[in-house]
């Protein structure tokens, strides 16, 4: 089993930038599928990036062109660089980690998750 722990959050202004950080420990994070979700109040959680054990991609519409998923093997960690920030990215995000091959923005298709980092963007 891998246990998941993100860092990296805080109150930025609009436009501002913020780098997300998801460390794996228990297991080797590079045999797993990871998602990077997000929560507001009130609302459903989203997926906003994916990658799949295969290097595959996935962003949500609402952060296209603004969001970067990568990972670095050596350090058994994932990332999520956040540019452009608007206040609709306020939220709870969080790192989940899948067995799942393929790339998948599913709630439902991950298995392990971490407890979340808080986003505020505000002016």
């Amino acid at each position: 089993q891998v246990q998941l722990a993100e860092s990296g959050g805080g109150l930025v202004h609009p436009g501002g930038s913020l780098s997300l950080s998801c460390v794996g420990s228990g297991r080797n994070l590079d045999r797993y599928g990871i998602g990077w979700f997000h929560q507001a109040p009130g609302k459903e959680r989203e997926a906003v990036a994916c990658l799949s054990v295969t290097g595959i991609t996935y962003y949500g519409d609402s952060v296209k062109g603004r969001f970067t998923i990568s990972r670095d093997n050596v350090k058994n960690t994932v990332y999520l660089q956040m540019n452009s920030l608007k206040p609709e990215d306020t939220a709870v995000y969080y790192c989940a980690a899948t067995i799942v091959v393929v790339t998948t923005p599913l709630v439902d298709g991950y298995d392990y998750w971490g407890q979340g980092t808080q986003v505020t963007v505000s002016s």
